[in-house]
């Protein structure tokens, strides 16, 4: 019996990339600064949380550790570990999620997406000319760089009133359109959002991500659990193709599918928040079957808390996660592997609101696998080499396998 379980923790990045500055992000850390923030009682928020931040299972597989290797700080004092654990930079072009994820499954973004520069309007007219003729709009709000809730707060009233969907994006290569699900009808924001998915094509966009939201005014606009992405599919094929052409099965929990653009996905299963995404990867857990790969991915982190600048959020959003670890440890069986791991990073301490280039995490275990340091790994691609050895994949192109590190026989 073989079976992989790849979660991540969208946004969870630990610092130390060697090419942060030239991202503009130099110094940032999105484990350390919350670990620091919560020491000095800035992680505090009447009814949520309070005090130093607890992760005592996800440090007892050696996140301390990892976060050490990656931005070069003392290691902690030792201690007796239960996984193995390491830290790998990001080679591809962008710190965006696509490009994260695309890596640790095997394909590194060598290419450079397509942006759209933060003026005012941002995108170009032929662009939103042919939405509006090809979708029969009225015409369109926004158009320029924005966050998600705040835009919406600003000019949903006035997209409920002129039926014109708001159109933003950020320092990823996306656009986002929002409009409200009752209003506009979520199946026409989905049509709109595949209209310009086409017609985005030209201009190298990464992602077109339907925003769908609900409420009567500005005071209780919320974004709903509806969100759809519509992403170019990957260059080459990724460990999730390689999977499905040797006939195992690959079941996405969350947004694995959107990102994929639904290739090499055999089944996706979607919730609405972090604690009920892990309520779909342990039910993903008990159908696996040998050779299989569940692939999970926790949206939270980043989008509710990192994008927002919400330390006390996403300190409170670990924990919540590290109480429930123990459930999916529980669940591994003689072959199976457990792996945690990040597409980027998003501190939250950090100017502005968009991701923050870090090294990410590799921390996991499984029965018969060492508790060992992997060390830095060059790429994130030596995550998805790694998962395809475990199940018996031929190896790809990018990234090296560090199984062998991990075999107790080896």
């Amino acid at each position: 019996m073989a079976r992989a379980f790849l979660f991540v923790l969208d946004s969870f990045g630990i610092g130390g990339a060697p090419d942060a500055a030239h991202f503009g992000d130099e110094g940032s850390d999105t484990y350390g600064h919350i670990l620091a923030a919560c020491a000095a009682g800035m992680g505090d928020r009447d009814g949520l949380r309070s005090g130093p931040l607890q992760l005592p299972n996800m440090r007892g597989l050696g996140l301390d550790h990892a976060a050490a290797l990656a931005t070069g700080r003392e290691v902690p004092t030792a201690t007796e570990l239960n996984g193995f654990h390491g830290a790998a930079s990001e080679i591809s072009s962008g710190k965006d999620t696509p490009s994260g994820h695309w890596e640790m499954a095997g394909v590194p973004v060598t290419f450079d997406w397509g942006y759209f520069p933060d003026i005012v309007p941002t995108f170009p007219a032929e662009l939103t000319d042919a939405a509006i003729v090809q979708a029969q709009l009225p015409g369109i709000l926004g158009n320029c760089h924005a966050s998600g809730t705040e835009i919406i707060a600003r000019l949903g009233e006035e997209h409920i009133a002129t039926g014109k969907p708001i159109f933003y994006t950020s320092a990823d290569s996306v656009i986002q359109i929002a409009a409200h699900e009752e209003a506009f009808g979520l199946e026409r924001l989905y049509e709109l959002c595949k209209i310009v998915r086409e017609l985005a094509e030209p201009y190298n966009v990464g992602r077109v991500i339907a925003r769908p939201f609900v409420g009567s005014s500005a005071t209780d606009f919320q974004r709903t659990a509806n969100r759809r992405d519509y992403a170019v599919p990957p260059p080459e094929p990724t460990i999730l193709d390689r999977a499905v052409a040797a006939g195992r099965r690959v079941l996405g929990v969350g947004k694995i599918g959107d990102i994929f653009a639904h290739q090499g996905v055999s089944e996706v299963r979607k919730a609405p928040d972090n604690m009920a995404m892990f309520d779909a990867a342990l039910g993903a857990m008990n159908d696996a079957r040998d050779g299989d790969l569940v692939f999970a991915n926790f949206v939270d982190f980043d989008s509710m808390y990192g994008h927002r600048r919400d330390v006390p959020g996403y300190a409170a959003a670990l924990e919540a996660f590290d109480r429930r670890l123990p459930e999916a440890l529980d669940k591994l069986i003689t072959g199976d592997m457990l792996i945690l791991t990040a597409d980027h990073g998003n501190d939250p301490t950090w100017h502005g609101t968009d991701h923050t280039r870090e090294r990410v995490p590799i921390i996991g275990t499984g029965p018969g696998l060492k508790a060992v340091s992997i060390g830095i790994r060059d790429t994130f691609a030596d995550i998805g080499e790694t998962v395809a050895a475990h199940l018996g994949l031929a190896p790809g192109p990018h990234g090296h396998s560090f199984l062998d590190l991990l075999r107790k026989d080896a």
